[in-house]
């Protein structure tokens, strides 16, 4: 069952500027972390060193603000990558409130990157590191819809098929002739999100829901 959303709700449960979840998410792993920090440390240093030599030109001030904004870009960094998210699904112009269930579920392995490291010989080994996804693949009175993925935990043990699932479907068009994207999802029976990442403002998805599909 699909809900078309009314005038401007899409904006009030995707918010264009990262809240505290989505800001958590696009934080990223250590190695995310340290590749951040490398180059706020390295640009700020590389600029602010430029704004010394530079100080009593015109130029100078500007190059000491560009020093202090690579400082701060292990902030900014996630927020503009949330930023850049949400708009991903805002720009699309229908929407509407899905409901139906999980049709079937099922793990896979994903790599999510490598790592060069030595055994005690000094031998060099390339090691993936590996993770399990869960996939949900969605349904309803009209049939297959799409599928919900996210990094597996153990809370998702309780999840099975055919208990109801609603989310966010976004369409280019306005029939949902074919559709474009998915949100987060909830499962409201284990009381559960489930997502790659938090597109969704939760509390105000789940109050529109239960004023919606009364």
């Amino acid at each position: 069952m699909l809900i078309p959303l009314k005038p401007g709700e899409l904006q009030r449960l995707i918010p264009a500027v990262a809240t505290g979840p989505q800001f958590a998410a696009c934080t990223g792993n250590p190695q995310k972390v340290l590749q951040r920090v490398l180059i706020a440390v390295i640009g700020g240093v590389i600029t602010l060193l430029i704004s010394q030599s530079q100080f009593s030109s015109r130029w100078g001030p500007v190059w000491l603000v560009v020093g202090f904004v690579f400082l701060l870009y292990v902030l900014w960094g996630p927020i503009l990558e949330a930023g850049q998210k949400n708009a991903t699904l805002r720009r699309y112009p229908a929407g509407a409130i899905f409901e139906g269930e999980v049709a079937d579920l099922f793990t896979r392995e994903r790599l999510e990157g490598q790592q060069e490291t030595t055994d005690r010989e000094g031998r060099l080994k390339l090691v993936e590191n590996r993770r399990t996804w869960l996939c949900l693949e969605l349904e309803d009175e009209d049939g297959y819809l799409g599928q919900v993925r996210f990094p597996y935990d153990k809370k998702h043990q309780v999840i099975r098929p055919g208990m109801v699932v609603r989310c966010l479907v976004l369409s280019e068009r306005k029939d949902f002739s074919r559709i474009g994207a998915l949100s987060d999802a909830w499962l409201p029976q284990p009381k559960l999100w489930v997502g790659e990442y938090p597109f969704l403002l939760r509390p105000a998805f789940e109050e529109l829901c239960l004023k919606r599909l009364r």
